[in-house]
């Protein structure tokens, strides 16, 4: 298979350097203009952002000259990372809402094309009613600011199967609004790769490829943020769950999220560049394919 047309994006982790969500820091030691010119020599067409570098980035040099860098480096597509607690109450909603409003300010500036959100970890399961309602809410918001909302299913959240993913995303109804979907996530979760086929194209937002070793590296918590593994160096079958995805009419950008020990301590171009290749050889192993998701529209 050609992958003339494909296009990846760089996650934030992927490319960000030595650190880890919910470390010490979540500020890359690399400088943003470093980042996104790595991404773009590799061949990434979109990148990551998160929202404590962003904002620190943004104190720094100002949000205009963030979207030259993007710009003069053919960035097409920008997403930012992790939304936490937007359907809870109290203190959490608090902090959420403080977080939510940042995000929103710099949406526009920076071009997002999708908000990064995740499930609740408080609770066993789900309140459908009450997150499918908050998630329609958040989408009608985001929209006045020109960026759409892709909720990820995580195996040790209350969002866990794909059954209660839909009914939150495709009750709430919102045009901006989608699923994200993750090949780790799935793999972790026991959730067959089918699955991502049967959720309906409109609310397909978002696919990312990475692999991992057959077996579970310490918790679900620490496995994610430390072991994941360069597409094609685990047991994960990154073709097939592309497969899965364009069996859905998925014919999006696809994210690259490596987190890894290892992966993160390599210099910031060979990060990059390692981080495309073995994934661009994913889609080799593919029949061709035709037509275009909602994430791939401009």
């Amino acid at each position: 298979m050609t992958t003339d047309n494909i296009e990846l994006l760089a996650a934030y982790f992927t490319i960000a350097g030595d650190i880890y969500p919910l470390g010490p820091t979540e500020i890359s030691p690399f400088p943003f203009r470093d980042r996104v010119e790595a991404a773009a020599r590799a061949g990434y067409r979109g990148i990551g952002l998160h929202h404590a570098d962003t904002m620190h980035t943004a104190s720094q040099i100002g949000l205009p000259e963030m979207r030259r860098i993007l710009d003069a480096n053919g960035i097409k597509y920008v997403e930012l990372e992790f939304l936490l607690n937007w359907f809870e109450e109290g203190e959490r909603r608090r902090e959420s809402d403080k977080m939510r409003s940042d995000i929103f300010s710099v949406a526009a500036a920076l071009g997002l094309r999708m908000i990064k959100v995740g499930p609740g970890f408080h609770e066993p399961e789900a309140n459908i009613p009450k997150m499918r309602d908050a998630f329609a809410q958040l989408c009608r918001e985001a929209a006045e600011h020109g960026t759409g909302i892709m909720l990820e299913i995580m195996p040790w959240s209350n969002v866990r199967t794909v059954e209660t993913e839909r009914a939150i995303v495709e009750g709430a109804a919102q045009p901006n609004g989608g699923i994200l979907a993750d090949v780790w996530h799935f793999a972790r979760g026991g959730i067959d790769y089918n699955d991502v086929a049967q959720i309906p194209l409109q609310y397909l937002a978002g696919v990312e490829l990475d692999d991992a070793a057959e077996q579970v590296v310490g918790s679900l918590w620490e496995d994610t943020i430390h072991h994941r593994r360069l597409c094609g160096e685990g047991n994960l079958n990154p073709p097939a769950f592309i497969e899965a995805a364009q069996a859905a009419g998925y014919r999006g950008y696809y994210g690259v999220e490596i987190l890894s020990e290892e992966h993160r301590k390599l210099p910031l171009e060979e990060m990059a560049r390692r981080s495309f290749e073995t994934t661009m050889e994913q889609f080799k192993k593919l029949a061709p394919q035709s037509g275009e998701g909602w994430a791939g529209k401009s």
